[in-house]
């Protein structure tokens, strides 16, 4: 209930801070013809447009096409037009400061300061830049709050309370965190912050205590897991400074219990086994604002709010230019946002001597596949085993570009070798290893060795939906232990309720079972869930085909056409549109509609979720997860 609380309050936050401008500035008419006609010219050439409006819809439509580049040059465009309107300011600011150009944006903020529309991200704006100058007063006028927005609110509060730091009065500053009020979510953060204070100030007893009390809120922590991983790694870095070692290890099991695997708290797991003392975490009032901009960023980063988190992002490289967590958070942002080669470029930022260099390499050699260069992914991957070859997470991103590739037989033969690495005690960890290899042998049409695969990753992890899912679907495909596959896949569904690809599976299990109405109700669902999915649109066709709804099936089959479905399934969806389905069932065998196997167990599907990377198997390579 938290959590869901907590994004809907950051989805209406995102709503109010990124700026949804009026297009009064232009009349419809106009734009259509004299945009239209300047686009046409030169579509990517600013100083081709001849006028305002011309300008401002090729903005907007880079705008909408996330090319940011060229959006600041059209608008920048525009602005020769109308040097005085506002409008196309706001938004060149924005997207200055997305595009990582802070001093440009700052310069427009100062222009905007007075602009009552804009002034949250003004005054932000301007607030970093004061910390970065140490004019701590500054800010504290700057971000002087006092409305309804609790984000607002928060936010406000934790960067006056670090500018107080930053003027000497640590005692004052954590008085100002403990005055600030507000729902439960806020707790997470008021101690974090609250810790990270008390230990730059070197009251370690008043830090241990706040950061406790982040560790110990495991509702807060599924919230905000960003920070609750932050706070259990400042705790364990603080006993080891103080020369407590067990009670420092202790700190990064209850973190390893909220995120296994979580790659800076191994790191930091062996610099304490070693008997080394960490640094502190954040030492400075600028390291301080650097963080809520970080922490708040990360809790915020969900489907729809990707600008916004880009600018809090952005606006924390510029106080802590080279802090692995936000890069890496950008980067991912990247990714989502369909930006390989930005991706790349981010990730090959991430400083060499960070904890997280191996994630980024990881992750920079993905992008290197998902930009169909994929020979040179799969150089840079083996490179990286080679280097480590006891690192599950290589042989997981090594695999996943095979799997895409459809290189069975290369994948297969690297899940042997890392299942080979993990010797005769395998742990929960490696569960995915031993999934994705049975995926690679049952594509490889070796049920006898793909299956005992399966039923191992269900024995290190007896919930994983994925692996229900797949083993579950694939009985039922074969008809083989029906009862118990639909009772996997009905398990599955109750684990993921809102995974569109497994309750795909759970439908198209019924149609294959010869339940034809119960496959429409549950594919109905799943295409509500997945509603740009390909396979599962020509799965509905199906089904409405079977229960006499011949129509409604055409349409979900011309549906699925447009969805880019994969190329041997075309000329089958075609066939149906044409004459529909035989009297027989399906216009093809199990065999040839192999890539009707659920997708929600492919090795290279990525997550809604932005935790961790599914393609890894939830090893939370490049952010948390609870």
């Amino acid at each position: 209930m938290l959590e869901r609380r907590f994004v809907r309050l950051m989805s209406a936050a995102a709503l109010t801070l990124v700026l949804a401008l009026p297009t009064t500035a232009l009349s419809t008419a106009a734009a259509a013809q004299d945009g239209g006609e300047d686009a046409a010219s030169s579509p990517f050439d600013p100083q081709h447009i001849g006028s305002f409006a011309g300008a401002f819809l090729a903005a907007r439509t880079a705008d909408f096409d996330r090319d940011t580049d060229a959006a600041i040059a059209f608008y920048k465009r525009g602005l020769a037009f109308e040097p005085d309107n506002n409008e196309i300011k706001q938004r060149l600011m924005l997207a200055y400061i997305t595009e990582g150009r802070f001093k440009e944006g700052l310069a427009l903020a100062e222009e905007l300061k007075d602009d009552s529309s804009i002034e949250r991200v003004t005054d932000l704006t301007r607030a970093v830049e004061a910390i970065r100058k140490r004019e701590y007063r500054a800010v504290e006028q700057l971000l002087d709050y006092d409305g309804p927005n609790e984000l607002d609110s928060l936010m406000t509060g934790l960067v006056q309370a670090w500018a107080r730091f930053g003027s000497g009065d640590a005692d004052e500053a954590l008085a100002m965190i403990d005055e600030l009020q507000g729902p439960d979510w806020y707790s997470i953060f008021l101690n974090f912050h609250g810790g990270a204070i008390a230990a730059a100030a070197g009251d370690r007893e008043q830090a241990r205590q706040r950061y406790t009390a982040v560790i110990t809120d495991q509702a807060g922590g599924g919230a905000a897991p960003d920070t609750y991983m932050r706070a259990v790694m400042a705790l364990a870095a603080l006993e080891a400074r103080a020369g407590n070692q067990q009670a420092a290890l202790d700190a990064i099991s209850t973190g390893d219990a909220f995120s296994s695997g979580y790659a800076p708290l191994m790191a930091l797991r062996q610099s304490i086994e070693n008997g080394e003392k960490p640094e502190i975490d954040i030492s400075s009032a600028s390291g301080g604002v650097a963080a809520v901009l970080h922490t708040i960023a990360a809790a915020l980063n969900r489907e729809g709010a990707e600008e916004v988190v880009s600018l809090y992002l952005h606006l924390s490289l510029v106080l802590d230019p080279e802090n692995a967590a936000t890069l890496i958070l950008l980067a991912g942002l990247a990714e989502n946002l369909d930006k390989p080669e930005q991706a790349i470029d981010i990730y090959e930022s991430v400083p060499e001597a960070s904890p997280m260099r191996r994630v980024a390499q990881l992750q920079l050699g993905l992008n290197l596949a998902d930009l169909d260069r994929t020979e040179e992914a799969k150089a840079h991957l083996k490179a990286l085993i080679e280097a480590d070859p006891d690192d599950m997470r290589s042989y997981l991103a090594y695999g996943s570009v095979l799997s895409n590739a459809k290189q069975y037989e290369e994948m297969a033969a690297n899940y042997d070798t890392a299942v080979e690495k993990i010797g005769p005690t395998p742990n929960r960890s490696h569960w995915n290893i031993f999934f994705q290899r049975g995926i690679a042998y049952e594509r490889l049409k070796e049920w006898e060795t793909a299956e005992p695969n399966f039923l191992k990753a269900l024995d290190l992890f007896p919930d994983q939906p994925q692996v229900l899912n797949y083993l579950g679907y694939s009985w039922v495909d074969m008809n083989m232990n029906l009862d118990e596959g639909m009772d996997m896949i009905e398990q599955a569904v109750e684990l993921r309720p809102n995974d569109g690809y497994i309750v795909d599976s759970l439908g198209w299990a019924h149609y294959r079972l010869g339940d034809y109405e119960q496959a429409v109700s549950e594919l109905e669902r799943a295409v509500e869930l997945r509603p740009a999915d390909a396979t599962i649109n020509d799965h509905l066709g199906d089904a409405y085909w079977r229960v006499g709804r011949k129509l409604e099936a055409t349409f979900q089959w011309n549906r699925a056409l447009t969805l880019e479905p994969e190329d041997d399934q075309i000329p089958l969806i075609r066939a149906k549109i044409e004459d529909g389905l035989d009297a027989e069932g399906q216009p093809a065998t199990a065999e040839e509609r192999q890539n009707d196997r659920p997708p929600a167990a492919s090795p290279d599907e990525r997550s809604d979720l932005k935790t961790p990377d599914d393609r890894f198997g939830g090893l939370a390579l490049n952010q948390t997860q609870p």
